[in-house]
């Protein structure tokens, strides 16, 4: 049943659709076009685009997510994590970790979510530390 309504469509309602169109004889005759001549062909302008689109997707270059994106493209990168510790005397805590990976849930105080950047990108940052100097 399905298959013979889907035929029916294909061997005979669609050749008579695209019979009625106005389907001008040359670049040019789209230009004379009436705005209703426009809109029946509408539907089939449409189709021609999604199809022309699936057609040439595989091919367009794929977009990186920004999750997934480096970070840190230069700084000591033959170290496994760059991490730095500045001393400061007069810090009112012990030490106080920053975020430096963007991805911190606390930004801008390091949550530790730099671990997951660096394993899912190979990256190696790690977040800034202030230590309270002990004099």
């Amino acid at each position: 049943m399905v298959l013979e309504t889907i035929s029916r469509i294909i061997k005979v309602q669609l050749p008579a659709y695209l019979k009625k169109l106005p389907l001008p004889e040359s670049i040019g005759g789209f230009a004379k076009l009436t705005v209703s001549e426009w809109l029946r062909l509408l539907p089939l302008l449409g189709i021609l685009a999604l199809l022309g689109y699936l057609t040439i997707r595989p091919f367009l270059p794929k977009k990186k997510k920004q999750k997934d994106s480096l970070i840190n493209l230069k700084i000591q990168k033959e170290n496994p994590k760059v991490v730095n510790e500045i001393d400061i005397e007069d810090l009112n805590c012990q030490n106080v970790c920053y975020c430096r990976c963007w991805r911190s849930k606390t930004f801008p105080v390091c949550d530790k979510s730099h671990l997951k950047h660096n394993e899912l990108t190979g990256d190696n940052v790690g977040p800034l530390i202030l230590k309270k100097k002990i004099l």
